[in-house]
């Protein structure tokens, strides 16, 4: 989408602002998802509550006139879509079965390959051939996962790691077809987010079943399960959980576009960094979790190398080149497609 009337840089409190909120929300999502997930044993059942409130919010936001939104079912646009979709819905349960087998602390260290498999499969798909430097920056992320699964000593989850390099792969893959399935919707963000997570919700409904977890679904909604002392019972705790976290993921799919109009990838990937050192933090005061020094330096290494591709990416973006498909997959902002809800118009 050409940005030529865009004539007037957007101010400092607003730029402020986008990064502030897309800081506590991002966070907010992975703390409310690991409250949730400590306390059932539901991960794609909660995942598919939080995809029909967001689609619940989509829709007062028409009717208020906030948005507008295509109602009409067009057979064509969810064909286009099934990709979007397919990975949409397989990238999200995976993130969720990684926060279900590791610990918060843990998460982006188990989910440190998105870099280095973005800049592969938009090599194999996009024929971008990255730089020395965008080489580098990636082996240094890919170490930074290596310290903290291998070299650090504590016992983690190879099932959670695991799902967290699946989930990393998917979402790698999801930065090319985001391109691809916003020519479907005539390059609306917007629609693209509202059509991804109605869709995305109706798709899940067998894979739920198929999962199985269907019976444990049903007892935590009709059962009488245990709960600790001075603790809210599972059921409220799901019930919450998939409230703030259902709106959280709305608002983000609406800000992502006032996101992409008002920050740089530069100011992206710095609150990123930021993001990631606070969910650690986080981590440690709510779950009590334990961050080593083994984990600390993952973390720190990982942050580094996603900053160095930033600068890196800029420095290039810069330099005066020829157009080729190679500059596509940057201009796809990591957290964009992290979130899983929503894309850059081109």
């Amino acid at each position: 989408m050409p940005h030529g009337h865009d004539h007037k840089a957007p101010s400092r409190a607003l730029v402020t602002g986008t990064v502030l909120f897309y800081l506590v929300a991002a966070l907010s999502m992975v703390m409310a998802n690991k409250w949730v997930l400590n306390s059932t044993e539901v991960p794609l059942s909660f995942l598919f509550c939080q995809l029909v409130i967001a689609v619940l919010l989509f829709l007062v936001a028409h009717v208020t006139g906030l948005i507008k939104l295509p109602l009409e079912f067009d057979l064509q646009v969810c064909k286009g879509l099934i990709p979007m979709v397919g990975l949409n819905v397989i990238g999200l349960s995976f993130s969720n079965y990684t926060l279900a087998y590791v610990d918060a602390s843990f998460y982006q260290v188990a989910r440190g390959m998105v870099l280095p498999f973005t800049v592969f499969t938009s090599y194999v798909f996009l024929h971008a051939r990255p730089s020395l430097a965008v080489l580098m920056a990636c082996s240094v992320v890919t170490f930074g996962f290596f310290i903290g699964v291998f070299l650090d000593g504590t016992p983690v989850s190879l099932v959670g790691v695991s799902f967290g390099v699946a989930s990393s792969m998917i979402t790698a893959v999801h930065s090319v077809v985001i391109k691809k399935s916003l020519e479907v919707v005539k390059g609306s963000a917007l629609h693209l987010s509202w059509y991804t997570n109605l869709l995305s919700s109706v798709a899940l409904i067998p894979v739920i079943i198929l999962a199985g977890e269907l019976p444990k679904t049903l007892a935590l909604l009709f059962g009488d399960l245990p709960s600790l002392p001075d603790e809210m019972s599972p059921l409220a705790t799901f019930l919450w959980g998939s409230a703030i976290t259902g709106a959280l993921g709305f608002l983000m799919s609406i800000a992502s576009l006032l996101s992409i109009k008002v920050t740089s990838p530069i100011t992206h990937m710095v609150s990123s960094a930021v993001r990631g050192v606070a969910a650690s933090l986080l981590g440690m005061w709510l779950f009590h979790d334990v961050i080593t020094t083994g984990r600390a330096s993952s973390i720190a290494t990982i942050l580094v190398g996603s900053i160095y591709y930033t600068w890196v990416k800029h420095l290039e973006s810069q330099a005066p080149k020829h157009t080729n498909g190679s500059a596509q997959y940057d201009r796809v902002p990591l957290e964009e497609v992290e979130a899983g809800r929503g894309g850059k118009p081109e």
